[in-house]
């Protein structure tokens, strides 16, 4: 059985898409997926500080194309993404809340739900109660999530995986390992994703 590493961060769309139609590979390969969150600034920061400048300063014809091949992947994949007020969010919370639901093995509801409430109705999941509705439709105990979301040793996860992805060579969300070194970036090269989980 191929193994599938996925490291992630919720704010980001192509990472919603890529998430919204992994289980149909999975289910395809019978591959065993293993959930990395992680914190995308945080690799921006350290190796790809140039997504900022090309934010700030964007290209018309290139943005009007992102808008458009970001919803006819969106149609295709099923899923509602528009365009959050907040943007980039402050992720950290969100991602350690993620971290906190995986130890109850909730961490795809968890998952589902924040994207869903991002990306789907374009809610601030940077702010608590936010964060506390989203606990809530993930069938998780809010107050306990976010109490342990703030534990050290959640932080300290959170962190090194975001650091281990840069020393595997990553620099987005999301990023995908097909066992261990086989390396694939962005929503768009799934299909290269299962033809290496089948071939292995």
């Amino acid at each position: 059985m191929a193994t599938l590493e996925f490291f992630f961060d919720c704010s980001s769309p192509w990472t919603y898409l890529a998430f919204a139609r992994l289980p149909d590979i999975v289910k395809r390969t019978a591959a065993k997926v293993v959930y990395r969150p992680i914190l995308v600034g945080g690799v921006f920061n350290a190796v790809n500080p140039e997504v900022y400048d090309r934010r700030a300063n964007p290209d018309a014809r290139k943005a009007s194309y992102y808008e458009k091949d970001l919803a006819d992947w969106a149609r295709l994949a099923n899923i509602t993404i528009g365009k959050p007020k907040v943007f980039p969010v402050r992720a950290v919370s969100m991602m350690r809340c993620a971290l906190a639901a995986d130890e109850q093995g909730a961490l795809l509801p968890f998952a589902r739900c924040a994207f869903e409430a991002y990306w789907g109705a374009l809610k601030d999941v940077s702010q608590r109660p936010v964060l506390e509705e989203v606990c809530q439709k993930a069938g998780l105990a809010p107050a306990a999530i976010l109490a342990r979301s703030e534990a050290e040793d959640i932080k300290s996860r959170l962190k090194a995986n975001t650091q281990e992805l840069i020393a595997r060579g990553g620099f987005g969300s999301p990023t995908m390992f097909v066992d261990r070194t086989d390396m694939y970036f962005g929503n768009d090269r799934l299909p290269l994703v299962e033809a290496a989980l089948l071939r292995h």
